[in-house]
């Protein structure tokens, strides 16, 4: 059509919106509006202006076409009995798009289906045909308007992301509050948001107690309680109480700014499949036209002729394509899934093996104490509070492990009054006069203390055993625990027919401990990050569509090998930038269901591309062999288009509601 030239290319730079919507600014400044709030929406005015222009001038435009249809049809005018005067004025202010588009292409040598349309206007008018012209012209002209709304409405999604964030925030400065502009904020402000107010960066809480609601970030729909030491993401709601907040990442360093930069990185790019959709346009227009010279050769009927050429139309694909990219990553960002591109997220349509690091990844990488083991004739108390005593000192994981799970158990923790630790071994504190030790077995047993012969344990957590005054009081057994959510992704991911892989550089029994735990069969312990590396370069190697999922520093060159990296968000820099999609919200289940809308994505695409052909084939054999007229033939070809976008626009993120856009500007009222 006419302006599907223009709607791809408002797909492919909805990130000009940067320029004119908030978030503009460079730097830390995502949300920086304008310095002078006036600015910013004389800007914004004057876009409204220009696009409430556009749609008038298109408005116009068709219902000068439709006038002059209806006056050729009843021939209200016509003063030359060869030529219509009003078609021909009609044809040159409606059809005035259309030809110029069409006249850009060729000099570009391009073959589009505007050229195509414009000779098939111009022919039906040459022969005489000023009604079929006009009413081809008409169709064309309501179909742009159709397909900019829908397209408008991607583009819009964009604006609403970047207009999330509040323009003016309540600091705690120099001992007083004060009310500055978003962009002065800087890494440590200690900031304070009101109920009802969004946060606008990312940190942790320092004081309050609240409910916030993360849908925007994580794709979690129920509000998530928040105290002192959780951590917050900038454009999430605070629902209730009010929070201080302290400042770690500003602007386009947030979690909600790397959506923002994922949703304009996508625009930008051009997935394989997107190349194909506009390789595959020019193919169907060159058919089309071969198709109507062959037509017109066998049969001398110029409106078969015309039909052909008119039914012919690749305009559902070349828009749809972008359009359905473009839904599928915002859909990823709303489920907490920055998708950097739409390569990515073609490629993670094609998924058919996921690779998971152990630590972080399938757990949360922190030890905690999952089993207290008393000696006989001790209570699990007394054990474990000999143990936290002895550990108050240590720094050692494992140690504060045992310290945390003493405090939370409401145990008053002891401090040793002697302390000395031995690398590898374990620790020796000393309280009025008696000894304690704390450490593996052998760090027992070099000092005298008599062990029972079996532990009895698994072999998947870590053992800290525990002697008092040369007496064995026990063993604490201590293990990272699995994220809650693993099992239900793993289980969806074997659902969707998808090989799962754990690597792990831990030792062996927790490596399968964990992999039992989930259902893993494939199990790869005590790994090196080289060996990780080989290991993924040997399934891309042997034709596998493999992603990578890690988070640590460790797991960086093996997420670049494969064919998708997904980083956590609790992961380390280095694994984030070397990823191609990064989870938000640490919840594996989001990663599956990122992979469900790529599979979706993938297949709305293809759906579009076997329609296309399928109704240009039915339609030009029907055409050539005179069962379509040129305006039936229109009537298909727009129909079939609008029909494709439409099944495209399906993965368009809903839009917000309106109490959300409409919700507090400012976090400090």
């Amino acid at each position: 059509m006419a302006n599907i030239g223009q709607a791809r290319s408002t797909l492919a730079d909805a990130a000009d919106a940067r320029t004119t919507a908030p978030g503009a600014a460079t730097g830390s400044g995502l949300h920086h509006h304008d310095h002078h709030d006036h600015d910013h929406d004389d800007h914004d005015h004057h876009g409204h202006d220009h696009h409430d222009a556009f749609e008038r001038t298109e408005m116009v435009r068709i219902a000068v076409v439709a006038v002059a249809s209806a006056a050729v049809w009843f021939r209200a005018w016509e003063p030359f009995p060869a030529v219509s005067v009003i078609g021909v004025l009609g044809l040159l202010i409606g059809g005035w798009p259309i030809l110029k588009e069409a006249l850009e292409n060729v000099l570009q040598r391009r073959m589009t289906m505007e050229l195509s349309m414009t000779i098939a206007i111009v022919a039906a008018a040459a022969i005489g045909e000023f009604f079929t012209a006009l009413v081809i012209t008409l169709f064309v002209l309501v179909a742009e308007v159709l397909e900019g709304l829908t397209v408008g409405r991607g583009r819009k999604a964009i604006r609403d992301l970047l207009e999330f964030l509040p323009r003016d925030v309540s600091v705690r400065r120099a001992g007083s509050i004060q009310t500055v502009a978003s962009e002065t904020l800087a890494v440590g402000d200690a900031i304070l948001v009101a109920p009802g107010g969004r946060i606008p960066v990312d940190g942790t809480v320092v004081s309050g107690n609240s409910f916030v609601n993360e849908s925007s970030i994580t794709g979690e729909s129920m509000p998530v309680e928040k105290v002192a030491g959780t951590r917050v993401f900038a454009g999430t709601i605070n629902q209730s109480g009010a929070l201080e907040v302290a400042a770690e990442r500003i602007g386009r360093d947030t979690s909600y700014g790397k959506i923002i930069e994922a949703v304009e990185r996508a625009e930008k790019s051009r997935a394989p499949v997107q190349r194909l959709a506009d390789r595959l346009a020019g193919y169907l227009v060159y058919f089309a036209l071969g198709a109507a010279v062959l037509t017109y050769v066998l049969t001398r009927d110029m409106y078969a002729t015309i039909s052909v050429i008119i039914v012919a139309g690749a305009c559902g694909i070349a828009a749809g394509t972008p359009l359905a990219i473009l839904g599928g990553i915002g859909r990823s960002a709303r489920l907490g899934a920055i998708v950097k591109g739409g390569v990515h997220l073609e490629t993670l349509g094609k998924v058919d093996t996921v690779v998971l690091d152990k630590t972080g990844t399938l757990t949360f990488g922190r030890p905690e104490v999952q089993r207290l083991a008393p000696a006989s004739g001790i209570t699990e108390s007394e054990l474990l509070d000999v143990a936290a005593a002895a550990e108050s000192r240590s720094e050692h994981p494992l140690g504060k492990a045992i310290v945390d799970y003493a405090l939370k158990a409401g145990r008053t923790v002891a401090e040793p009054q002697e302390f000395s630790y031995s690398p590898g071994r374990g620790i020796r504190t000393g309280s009025d006069g008696f000894h304690t030790l704390v450490g593996n077995r052998l760090w027992l047993e070099e000092n005298g203390v008599v062990m029972p012969s079996s532990s009895g344990s698994d072999g998947t957590s870590s053992e800290i055993y525990v002697s008092h005054d040369g007496r064995f009081l026990g063993r604490i057994e201590v293990a990272d625990t699995v994220r809650p959510e693993a099992k239900r992704a793993i289980d969806a991911l074997r659902a969707m027919g998808i090989r799962t892989v754990l690597l792990s550089g831990d030792a062996a029994a927790v490596a399968k401990g964990v992999g039992a735990a989930l259902g893993i069969t494939e199990i790869e312990a005590e790994m090196l990050p080289e060996q990780k590396l080989a290991f993924v370069r040997n399934l891309v190697s042997s034709k596998r569509t493999v992603a990578m999922v890690g988070d640590g520093v460790n797991d960086a060159p093996a997420l670049a090998e494969a064919s998708v990296g997904v980083a956590m968000g609790s992961g380390t820099d280095v694994a984030q930038e070397s990823a191609d999609v990064v989870l938000l919200g640490n919840d594996l289940v989001r990663f599956v269901e990122t992979l469900a809308v790529a599979r979706r994505t993938r297949g709305i695409i293809w759906q579009n591309f076997a329609g296309t052909i399928g109704v240009d084939t039915l339609g030009i054999v029907l055409a050539a062999f005179g069962f379509l007229n040129p305006l039936l033939a229109a009537a298909i070809h727009v129909v079939s288009e609008l029909a494709f976008i439409l099944n495209s626009a399906r993965l368009l993120p809903a839009p917000q509601k309106a109490d959300d856009r409409g919700a507090q500007r400012k976090t400090g009222t």
